[in-house]
């Protein structure tokens, strides 16, 4: 069984054993995705980055991924394919000859 595999069984059969899919449809996942992303960044408010608590670091972005996973897993999409289909469109918009160093959005370079 593979990372990702090993990932949608625990995240499913958590939510399973508490009949919780009835709640995880994609518009509520993609909300869950958006207030915990916040939850995240409310770690780093008013601080530097290193002084962010590490440990609650993991957790928001435990949460982030989990209701990501849990909506790729909605639409049946395979999220190694997808990540790596995203990194091929945006090589494209980001060649390295112009992007190299530079923060610049792609339609700026």
């Amino acid at each position: 069984m593979n990372d990702f595999e090993q990932i949608y069984e625990a995240l499913l059969k958590f939510r399973n054993e508490r009949d919780w899919e009835q709640f995880h449809n994609p518009k509520d996942l993609s909300l869950a995705i958006s207030i915990e992303a916040s939850e995240l960044l409310e770690l780093f408010l008013w601080k530097k980055a290193e002084e962010a608590n590490l440990e609650k670091i993991k957790d928001e972005l435990a949460d982030v991924f989990s209701f990501a996973f849990l909506l790729a897993d909605k639409y049946k999409l395979d999220v190694k394919e997808i990540i790596l289909e995203k990194i091929v469109k945006n090589a494209q918009k980001y060649p390295v000859d112009k992007a190299k160093g530079n923060a610049k959005k792609y339609n700026e370079l």
